[in-house]
């Protein structure tokens, strides 16, 4: 049997299939809702008959916001090479933003919450869990970025479940003032680039202060004193979902360390810093009217929604910087 297709068909198949792909991509393109991080936290010692100790939170915090990125509509994009997703580009920098506040969780939680002192013995789960969601987030295939990121959600739950093991010293999390201080300096440096990157949309001279506050502080190279700064057009829509993931998954761990390191941020009377750090990156995500970022310059008439998030993230990071101090002092 013989089937004749005519170029009207084929051409009503190949708009048909376009318009599919164009309606998948935009579901997929929606942000994650914020995660309610008590009730996950119940539901999980509930189920398995524990009581939460300190750690268990930040813990969970750490898993749910890993879980977001392997389970939300559409998964994990970012190393997808099959339409829509190989078209999207702002849910997969979303994905990287959030990402790379995990790895620096991670670590973190590796080298100084889970550690007494400095030459303390590594946890084993987490020793496993941190080098594995730092593969490459573009890799599709041996390994696949996800299937690295699914061990390293693993390891955690086994780390979480240690934690809780009355009669078990293997794992442990020391909320300590110090501890604290090393992660809040990561996610400084962190949420300054990206204050950095989006208040650069629009373009403005800057002048080098690499090496402001040493008089014998050096460099590698020489740099010009004065410097034009400009995130590409095409990369700002990248940059701004980028510090919107970060910014989303940071939310989540701020809420974990409020509860973990309860008492030691209310000895240092510094509880009202992290309510307000809070606020600040829940500002950050709200929801974006606009089909698309637009880029106006300073004071125009067209929004430029770069320098609206700069200001939440720059903000959070101004209250950081209270923060630390406060956590430094006796």
């Amino acid at each position: 049997m013989v089937i004749n297709f005519s170029t009207k068909t084929f051409v009503s198949i190949i708009s048909a299939l376009i318009i599919c792909f164009y309606l998948l991509g935009v579901f997929w393109s929606f942000e994650p809702d914020n995660i309610d991080l008590q009730t996950e936290v119940t539901q999980d010692a509930s189920a398995d008959n524990v009581a939460p100790v300190i750690g268990y939170t930040t813990t969970t915090a750490l898993i749910r916001v890993a879980e977001t990125l392997l389970e939300k509509p559409g998964g994990y994009l970012s190393n997808d090479a099959l339409p829509p997703s190989v078209f999207l580009d702002n849910i997969p920098s979303w994905e990287f933003g959030a990402l790379e506040m995990i790895r620096d969780l991670s670590l973190v939680m590796r080298q100084e919450f889970s550690r007494s002192q400095s030459q303390s013995k590594e946890n084993i789960h987490l020793k496993s869990a941190h080098p594995k969601f730092n593969i490459d987030h573009a890799s599709w295939a041996m390994p696949s970025a996800e299937s690295e990121y699914k061990k390293a959600i693993k390891a955690l739950y086994s780390y979480r479940q240690e934690l809780t093991e009355v009669n078990s010293q293997s794992s442990q999390f020391y909320a300590r003032a110090d501890n604290l201080r090393d992660w809040i300096a990561k996610v400084q440096k962190r949420l300054g680039s990206y204050s950095q990157r989006l208040s650069a949309s629009v373009g403005r001279d800057q002048v080098n202060i690499d090496l402001a506050g040493d008089a014998q502080a050096k460099q590698s190279t020489h740099t010009a004193s004065n410097m034009q700064v400009k995130t590409s057009w095409w990369q700002i829509d990248n940059e701004f979902y980028e510090a919107r993931g970060a910014c989303w998954a940071l939310l989540h761990f701020l809420k974990a360390v409020e509860i973990d390191f309860n008492d030691v941020l209310e000895n240092k009377n510094a509880k009202i810093s992290v309510e307000q750090i809070i606020r600040e990156l829940e500002y950050s995500q709200q929801a974006v009217w606009s089909p698309m970022v637009l880029n106006g310059d300073g004071f125009g008439l067209v929004a430029n929604h770069s320098l609206v998030m700069a200001n939440y993230i720059s903000r959070a990071n101004a209250a950081l910087i209270d923060l630390n101090e406060l956590l430094s002092k006796g």
